[in-house]
């Protein structure tokens, strides 16, 4: 999104942020044109209970960071200090997220990045093997849906191969072996949750 935009970009770590008021200094010395990122918020947001022990004396009078400090935040600094503005959460529980987080004018857009589709796939050849189309891809298009593979991951196998051939041919011997693991996992599972039916317990998920 930054080369996109070709704005700045700021890790905001903030577990390393002791308050409220020195979360707020920081974002005052932040640019226009930039793009703010906190990685993981479902972990950040009780601060309060991991940096209690820590906060030096001259700091306990002070507000730790708080989920209403991110939300003032949100709402009044970083949209009036400046245009150009783009905050990014990252989460891999969205459902443990407070609502108040999620509403829209807070967070506009929810992206979900899940495994790999045909068309992420097809974007993956043509930005790492410089590959438009391949017999293979209509292959690689079926076993996607089985494998459960995600973008990262086929990015990794395109760089351990420098020949784009090798890389595809590679890449179709992998999604299947991993389709196969697939259907033997849930052939197990299948088996364990009759077996655990037939002694009469019940099972979930």
């Amino acid at each position: 999104m930054a080369n996109y935009v070709n704005f700045d970009i700021y890790d905001l770590q903030l577990g390393d942020v002791l308050h409220n008021a020195e979360l707020r200094s920081l974002l005052m010395s932040t640019r226009n044109r930039s793009i703010l990122v906190v990685e993981d918020i479902d972990c950040t947001l009780q601060l309060h209970n991991r940096l209690a022990f820590r906060v030096p004396p001259w700091l306990a009078d002070k507000p730790p960071v708080t989920l209403s400090g991110i939300l003032n935040l949100i709402d009044g600094l970083w949209s009036s200090c400046g245009e150009e503005r783009i905050i990014v959460f990252t989460t891999n529980h969205i459902d443990k997220l407070d609502p108040a987080l999620l509403r829209p004018g807070r967070m506009d857009v929810h992206i979900s990045l899940s495994y790999c589709s045909p068309r992420g796939f097809r974007e993956l050849a043509l930005n790492y093997l410089m590959m438009k189309e391949h017999p293979l891809f209509v292959e690689d298009d079926k076993l996607l849906e089985k494998a459960k593979i995600t973008p990262a991951e086929v990015g990794e196998h395109f760089l351990q191969n420098e020949d784009p051939e090798t890389a595809i041919r590679s890449l179709v011997e992998l999604l299947e072996k991993m389709g196969r693991n697939h259907c033997e996992n849930k052939a197990i599972k299948d088996v364990t949750t009759d077996s655990f039916k037939a002694f009469g317990f019940e099972t979930e998920g």
